[in-house]
Order: structure tokens, then sequence, then C-alpha cells
């Protein structure tokens, strides 16, 4: 198995599983800069809950170490890297396409987002499970590192880019407990891994781009960046419809505005599935509330010289119209649900400590 980077073990007979799951989320730490290695930490569990626990913290250990590693060792290339070995590991099929052949093969946005960095974009694709069980497509948001683009962030806000790529690291978290479990579905993992850099060659404000869809997107932030790579990533997974269709991005300041750092805020349009969502995560203790995808706001997306825009004016309902962009490139019929996830711990929890994240996958799993 895939075992948990954390310093933590298990070892024979028996404890509870939710007290053993909140033991090993507490005994995490992130080691791999530092010379004062923490010692392990041994717990001793039950055969009949161990490999469910295991289970659980490998995936949520693999979220955390991928937030936690800094972008010089977690670009593009080595985010595809681990993409891979996780694939590999389960015997899934993994496949990417790298820079300029994501224009032959119509990813522009992916391509126009990331072309400006040291490392050529790409998008990952990942198939595993059985043809004919239920389709589960999970698509992360893997911004490696985000400068904010020519529309440049501020040195504060800029920090804690490294996690820009929460998204990614979420799915593929949750990925590995659906592979491990050998769970009986037909399961795709799409992740769009980029940079959003500044260079002569980045993309720019007033930009209009034919996304994958078809509808162009007038650019009128490039730190309203994540929506773009995912537009194409959504688009191309709309293209073999799925039961189930889940999207997990550290999009939007606004959602921790309006939730703080806690909560995990989602849309979706399916009753019975947010319904389903809010009952398990309140059993999980994995705490997420629903927002609206609010039609009202909808037309705040139009735009004068494209079909949409990619920042709407004014500032006001911002992880909303952010839910409602991705919207216009998932088809009607989909059940499909958007998490705009924070990906970090500001500050230090007895089951997680600051750094590093996995958010809802826990209630994603068991749903």
């Amino acid at each position: 198995k895939l075992l948990p980077a954390g310093d933590w073990q298990v070892e024979g007979p028996s404890a509870p599983d939710k007290l053993a799951l909140g033991f090993g989320l507490g005994s995490y730490g992130f080691g791999r800069y530092r010379q004062d290695k923490q010692k392990p930490v041994r717990l001793t569990l039950a055969d009949d809950v161990r490999g469910e626990v295991e289970r659980t913290l490998a995936g949520i250990f693999l979220a955390r170490d991928l937030i936690n590693t800094p972008t010089n060792d977690m670009g593009p290339e080595e985010l595809e890297a681990v993409f891979r070995a996780l694939g590999e590991h389960y015997g899934a099929r993994v496949f990417s396409i790298v820079g300029d052949d994501l224009l032959a093969q119509n990813f522009p946005l992916i391509h126009a987002v990331g072309r400006a960095g040291a490392q050529a974009p790409r998008l990952l694709d990942l198939r595993w499970g059985r043809e004919g069980a239920p389709k589960v497509t999970l698509v992360g948001k893997g911004v490696c590192f985000d400068t904010g683009g020519l529309d440049i962030k501020g040195a504060a806000n800029m920090a804690l880019m490294k996690k820009d790529m929460g998204g990614a690291a979420n799915v593929m978290g949750l990925a590995l407990m659906i592979m491990d479990a050998g769970l009986d579905v037909d399961l795709r993992v799409l992740v769009p891994a980029v940079e959003n850099s500044i260079a002569a060659n980045a993309f720019r404000p007033g930009d209009i781009y034919r996304s994958r869809k078809g509808l162009t997107v007038q650019i009128d932030n490039t730190d309203a960046e994540g929506r773009l790579v995912l537009a194409d990533a959504l688009a191309y997974a709309e293209e073999m419809p799925s039961d189930l269709l889940v999207d997990m991005a550290t999009l939007t300041g606004a959602a921790r505005v309006a939730l703080g750092a806690d909560l995990a805020p989602f849309f979706t349009d399916d009753e019975e599935l947010a319904a389903r969502l809010s009952a398990i995560s309140a059993e999980e203790n994995d705490p997420m509330w629903r927002l609206p995808l609010w039609d009202g706001y909808d037309k705040d997306l139009k735009s004068r010289a494209a079909d949409i825009t990619n920042a709407p004016s004014g500032g006001m309902a911002g992880s909303i119209t952010a839910a409602l962009f991705l919207r216009r490139f998932v088809g009607k019929g989909t059940r499909w649900v958007h998490f705009d996830i924070y990906g970090w711990v500001p500050s230090e929890k007895p089951h997680a400590p600051v750094g590093g994240e996995a958010f809802a996958i826990r209630t994603l799993y068991r749903c």
C-alpha cells in the first residue's frame, strides 16, 4: 500500500475506528525538510478496522504532503510523477497531454494559463476500475503556484500559493482511498497541472480565448485562473458522461470570507446529493456547507466582447459566480458537485497541524 508519509505506525489488536482515525490524523508530521524528525507514534488496532483506518490516513496524508511540499519540488512535472506513481501502484492507466500538444488537442484555456511557467502545462488523466460500473469522475485544480499572473498578487497573498494545487491533492487522496478499497466504480481523475507565472508570453487582461467547449472567455483578471483550467477539464470530462462528477479547487478568497478556513463550501443543483453530502459530513465530523448556485447572478458573467468573463466586476458573491462559471461547462443533466476548498489549516488543531489539509474527501469516499 501507499503508506502515509507521516511519522506513525499501527500494530496489533483493538481500538475504535473513529478514535483511531483522530489519533492518526493528529500524529501527522511533515518532516521532509527538517533534521529534527519527530518520534514515530504507535497505535494498536483491531484487524477489522486497521485496513479502513490506514486507507483513510494514507489518502489524507498524501493530500497533506502534496500541499505542504514547496513548488520548487512540486511543480507540474513533479505532480505528474506522483500522479503516475499513484496510478501505477493500483494498476490504473495514466495519460498526459503536455505543452503545445494541449493546443493541438483543443485545451486552449489550460495552455493559456500555464504557458508562461518554467515547466510546461499539462492535463493528467487517470482511469481505473470496471467498465460498466458506476462512473465517477474527479477533477482537481492543479495550479502548482499562483503569482496571480499579470494581475499580480501582493506578497502576503502569494505566500501560501504553493497550496493552489490543493484541489488536485484532494482528488488524488480520494482516488487512493477508492482504489485501495477496490470499490466497484469506473473511476476517472483529471488534473490540469500548471503554474500561473509572469513572463513575456503570459496571458493578459483583455485577452479572449475559445474554450474546449466552444464558449469564448474574456480574461478580465489573470488571477481568476483556476476556473479557466477547470473549464477545459470539465468540458473534457463531459465528453464521457459520468454518474457523478466532482471538482475540487482552492478557487476563491470569497469562500473563505463567507465560511472561514474550517468549512468547505459546496455547490450542486442536485437536492438528493446535497442532502446526502450534508448528512454524511455530520456523521464523519468532516464539516462542509452548501452554498447556492443562484441563477440571478448568472447574468454577471456576461461580457460585451465574448460569451462570458472569467471575473465579474463588483466583487460580490465571488464564490457563487465562480461556481456558476464552472456550471457553464457541465451538462444540464450531469450529477455534479463543486467544492471550493481552502486546503490549509491556519492554526493548530488536535487532529491537524498547521499546513496542508484534506477537505471533504472522507465524506465523498462514503458517498
